[in-house]
């Protein structure tokens, strides 16, 4: 799933090329049963009222809240995108094109001209099409079909968005407002707090578990454990990493790509996730990248430099 970083890398790169455009048509081929009569465009008659509510609207801002994406248009409407597992923005110049499957023609969308962004299989779901001014389209790939999309009112945001923990990255998130998430978590282990989006928002399964081999911390550790210094080490950790995920244009060791469909580099750094049975990397350190299921979640960290700091 694109977390804070992935995110971060799309909203950058959109605010930058479509803010001032407007929005002139809409296409969707997401239709399900499960979401009938639910306010997102999976349901065809939502998808309808969202397609005449966003029709002729300009994109006046784009911003990011923990892993959504916030495309803010005139009068007061936002669109938001949650790429869940397997979704990611892409923005070129697309046509409309058939294809047959069991005698059966579906419409779709194919990038116009040849690079990543029509050569790239991770490419071609293309489920959720924005026409826009510049005779340009913003479209949303979405393999698996997870990906959330729905409108708000800017001014009275959805009950989703006021429950998400602080931005890590927000410059007033400082290390005292930090130790201010964890008072009432007494008995959770690191890692699954630090997954929880209503404590500090953003931050997934890959981040977490290269911030806590970073840290040196075991990702079972109970908070309450864990000694303050090492809780500054994760928090700084926490921030250089972010960082430097977005920096490197996110992780693309799945189904992510940039708006440009081009792969993001920071799988390239990994420390610990995916690292199974290699040699940790860290200076005189001789321990291994293990691979655990904690609380459901694949999780990778190095069993000898990452500590275990346990109350019990």
């Amino acid at each position: 799933m694109p977390e804070l970083a992935e995110v971060q890398t799309t909203v950058n790169y959109l605010k930058r090329e479509i803010s001032g455009l407007s929005i002139k048509d809409v296409w969707s081929c997401y239709d399900s049963p499960f979401y009938k009569n639910k306010e997102n465009i999976k349901d065809k008659n939502y998808f309808k009222k969202m397609k005449k509510e966003v029709r002729g609207r300009t994109i006046s801002d784009v911003e990011r809240k923990g892993k959504n994406i916030l495309i803010h248009l005139s009068g007061d409407v936002t669109i938001l995108i949650h790429m869940k597992m397997t979704g990611h923005l892409l923005y070129g110049e697309y046509r409309r094109t058939n294809r047959k499957e069991k005698r059966v023609t579906f419409e779709n969308w194919i990038a116009v001209k040849k690079g990543p962004m029509r050569d790239d299989p991770f490419n071609r779901f293309i489920r959720l099409v924005f026409t826009l001014s510049n005779g340009l389209h913003l479209v949303l790939s979405d393999a698996r079909k997870f990906a959330t999309v729905f409108i708000y009112n800017t001014k009275d945001p959805p009950v989703s968005l006021m429950k998400l923990g602080p931005d890590p990255l927000q410059k007033n998130f400082t290390f005292k407002k930090f130790l201010e998430c964890f008072p009432f978590l007494v008995g959770k282990q690191i890692k699954q707090t630090l997954l929880e989006q209503t404590v500090i928002s953003g931050i997934g399964n890959i981040y977490s578990d290269e911030i806590l081999w970073s840290a040196g911390v075991h990702p079972e550790s109970s908070i309450e454990a864990i000694p303050q210094k090492k809780l500054y080490k994760i928090f700084s950790s926490m921030k250089f990493i972010l960082h430097q995920g977005i920096d490197l244009g996110g992780n693309s060791v799945s189904d992510y790509r940039k708006p440009d469909g081009k792969k993001g580099s920071y799988q390239y750094r990994h420390k610990a996730y995916q690292k199974k049975g290699r040699k940790c990397s860290r200076r005189n350190c001789n321990g291994t990248i293990v691979r655990r299921m904690i609380k459901g979640r694949s999780t990778f960290f190095c069993c000898e430099h990452q500590i275990l700091y346990n109350s019990k």
